[in-house]
């Protein structure tokens, strides 16, 4: 864990977010239970997003990859899918996931790839496959996210707290 990898996006993505100060890579990263669970985005596009994750780590006490640890790398890849179809101007919150667990993984590393079944206006909807080292399904999950307008980046958020 803590390695560098590259993330692949599209030239065009990038340069709309570069355009804005954003930093697309740093911004697309699994977020901080991603990092725990060693989650790597390989590619990222509105079509298609893939990552892998390790089975180590991430297993349950019968050895066997954790159906919760499917569960999270298919919610990031589809979270990623709808964020990239959703643009500067939208977040992405998921409202409904849903998996299949196929068969166990006792080891090496899975990966994750999440294509689009819906691309709305206000909905997305990923249908993402996870596969072991052998290219055997393990998961097949599917993950609807809600398309929020994004707040301005001159509003102020509310304070929280009490005043003195």
């Amino acid at each position: 864990m803590g390695e560098q990898h590259a993330v692949k996006f599209p030239q065009e993505v990038l340069d709309e977010y570069a355009a804005l100060g954003v930093d697309l890579p740093a911004l697309f990263s699994a977020g901080d239970l991603g990092a725990r669970m060693d989650i790597r985005i390989l590619e990222a596009s509105a079509d298609r997003v893939v990552g892998t994750m390790p089975v180590k780590g991430n297993t349950q006490p019968y050895g066997l990859l954790h159906g919760g640890a499917s569960a999270v790398l298919a919610e990031t890849l589809g979270s990623v899918g709808a964020m990239m179809h959703g643009g500067i101007n939208k977040i992405a919150v998921g409202v409904d996931l849903n998996c299949t667990h196929h068969r166990g993984a006792r080891s090496g590393l899975v990966t994750g790839v999440a294509t689009p079944v819906h691309k709305g206006r206000s909905t997305s909807t990923f249908e993402i496959v996870i596969t072991d080292e052998q290219d055997k399904r393990v998961c097949t999950a599917r993950l609807t996210c809600l398309l929020r307008d994004a707040a301005p980046a001159t509003e102020a958020a509310p304070a929280t707290g009490t005043g003195a």
